[in-house]
């Protein structure tokens, strides 16, 4: 597989779960990956999906849902008509006192089974469907009923397991197995917003900067430099759509020390400008 990025997704820890509604999806995110639980509704389009190690067609409607850290993409060669809803919720979600109890034991399960990525060929076209659809209308304490529903209703919906018994998503994200990456992607979560020298981290893991960035590479598939950025521009994206600060002050408090080449490398990344993507995510985010 190609390289990938790793994403932030704007869920704050005080979001039960939250809906990106996209009526005008462009289908130009490259493979990526993140630390979240996320659900895929994609309407009106037709093209290739790619989860973990399998590459495959999909139909006018695809309904699919990934685990923490599963790379994913859906590419399309049409442009306009395409319609996307993604839920996406935290994996700290296993750890809520209520998934432990007996009624939710199928939703756990499904919980623990999406970690390999699953399709539900016969959902998309029914009520999953539609009640998908309707929770981005919902507001208040039944959105939470919802989101639980469409759980459930996924937990007892027939399945297809996506990536193959040989793939092994620790040889993708592979900080876990390995306690200096570990080390270091602490220490960049940790101290994203200062000056951050690369010199700095290899000292870190007691390695030269030259076998260092050899090492990073081989591990995370990314570069430091990239790695690091992508860290910065994600919690940017947060603070676009969480907060009114201007984007000069978010450039700094990310760790930029030039909103130019913020500007730039954030429009890399994302596509778009960052005041381009604070419009966007405005009128496409809703938390929960």
């Amino acid at each position: 597989m190609k390289d990938f990025q790793k994403e932030i997704t704007p869920i704050a820890d005080d979001d039960l779960f939250i809906v990106l509604n996209h009526p005008n999806a462009k289908f130009d995110y490259p493979v990526h990956y993140h630390p979240d639980y996320e659900i895929n509704l994609v309407l009106n389009a037709s093209g290739t999906r790619v989860v973990g190690d399998m590459e495959e067609e999909f139909g006018k409607v695809d309904l699919v849902m990934t685990g923490p850290n599963l790379p994913h993409a859906w590419k399309s060669d049409s442009t306009e008509g395409h319609h996307v809803i993604t839920i996406q919720f935290s994996e700290k979600i296993l750890d809520f006192p209520l998934l432990k109890k007996r009624l939710f034991s199928s939703i756990r399960e499904l919980l623990l089974e999406s970690r390999r990525g699953l399709s539900f060929p016969q959902a998309g076209n029914g009520p999953l469907s539609e009640k998908i659809i309707r929770l981005t209308r919902l507001q208040g304490f039944q959105t939470a009923l919802e989101f639980f529903a469409i759980l459930y209703d996924l937990s007892i919906s027939s399945r297809q397991v996506l990536v193959s018994s040989q793939y092994d998503q620790n040889t993708i994200v592979s900080s876990a197995k390995s306690r200096r990456i570990e080390k270091v992607c602490e220490y960049i979560d940790a101290h994203f917003e200062e000056a951050i020298k690369l010199a700095d981290v290899a000292a870190l893991v007691n390695m030269s900067e030259s076998a260092f960035s050899h090492f990073f590479k081989k591990k995370t598939s990314c570069s430091f430099i990239d790695y690091l950025n992508n860290v910065r521009i994600g919690r940017a994206a947060t603070m676009l759509a969480d907060t009114t600060q201007s984007i000069t002050e978010i450039c700094y408090a990310c760790g930029f020390n030039n909103a130019s080449n913020f500007i730039r490398i954030f429009k890399k990344i994302k596509n778009m400008t960052p005041s381009e993507y604070r419009v966007y995510i405005q009128h496409m985010l809703i938390k929960y």
